[in-house]
């Protein structure tokens, strides 16, 4: 039986950390081959060539353990459709398995994503690219924004629940620290071979050096959407940026009755509203109907 690669993600998901604190294996992702880019939606065309509606690209981030594919892509979609050039990448995978991503050290993974970046700037002429990123993609977002020189290259960051200033996985990660130590499971997720677990705790590196000093950049307009319900990242505060001029919000700001948990923020269309709305304010419109998004 073929088990495709949504469930098996959701598993990972709820299970990569609980598996690091018990030292339990990691169970292997079902194979599914990556769908051909299509062209004419502006999806991962290098061809496309932005509008004057949508003068920017879009750089779409998914998050751990997904891939460009299975993630936001369904959001990607819904920008094409709408008239934007968009582009997404599987990051942080090892050679020879690019059916999982977001695995790597968020350094390491940051400069294949920069490197991308440039690449969508080059081809389709823009001066520069909006991202977009959930989870892992979000802090890849926020760090890619700060970290790597290229703040004239982004006109805006929209961080879908990043763990901002590092997820206790509903307290798993303090129980870890009690009973095994940080050492500890720094060594267990490296030896399962996700060592960007380590960078998404409090205290982790990606998290250090992204909230020494301020992690807002100047001239680049930043959204942090989460969702009161996240049971991945929180607390779910920890998502947001404090910060002058970062427009934080919750998805129940907008629809109090969505239920929509950690994973089901790349696929909520609420969500969806308020990342158009980021990416074009001058066209923003208030969610009329709520959806009701998946809890988990």
């Amino acid at each position: 039986m073929t088990v495709t690669a949504r469930p098996v993600r959701r598993w990972l998901a709820r299970a990569a950390l609980p598996l690091v604190l018990t030292l339990a294996a990691t169970a292997a992702p079902a194979q599914a081959a990556a769908p051909s880019a299509s062209a004419s939606a502006g999806i991962n065309d290098f061809s496309c060539r932005p509008s004057s509606a949508h003068p920017e690209p879009v750089v779409l981030l998914h998050g751990t353990f997904a891939t460009w594919y299975e993630d936001l892509n369904y959001l990607q979609a819904d920008l094409a459709a709408r008239g934007y050039c968009t582009f997404a990448l599987t990051y942080g995978a090892y050679d020879g398995f690019p059916l999982v991503g977001g695995l790597k050290p968020v350094a390491v993974s940051n400069l294949e994503i920069k490197e991308y970046v440039e690449r969508v700037r080059a081809a389709t002429g823009a001066a520069k690219v909006s991202v977009v990123g959930h989870s892992e993609g979000g802090l890849q977002a926020l760090y890619l924004a700060k970290m790597q020189g290229i703040q004239s290259h982004i006109k805006a960051v929209v961080a879908i629940a990043p763990p901002t200033h590092g997820t206790d996985a509903a307290r798993l990660v303090d129980l870890g620290d009690k009973v095994l130590g940080r050492g500890t499971l720094d060594h267990i997720a490296a030896t399962l071979g996700i060592p960007v677990l380590s960078d998404e705790f409090p205290g982790g590196p990606a998290i250090v050096a992204l909230n020494d000093g301020p992690v807002a950049q100047p001239g680049i307009a930043y959204t942090v959407i989460s969702s009161r319900y996240d049971e991945l990242v929180t607390p779910t505060e920890t998502a947001f940026v404090r910060e002058p001029g970062v427009d934080n919000r919750y998805v129940q700001d907008s629809c109090p009755l969505d239920p929509v948990g950690h994973i089901g923020e790349a696929y909520d269309l609420n969500v969806w509203h308020l990342v158009r709305n980021a990416l074009d304010p001058s066209r923003a419109t208030p969610i009329l109907i709520c959806a009701v998004g998946s809890p988990g």
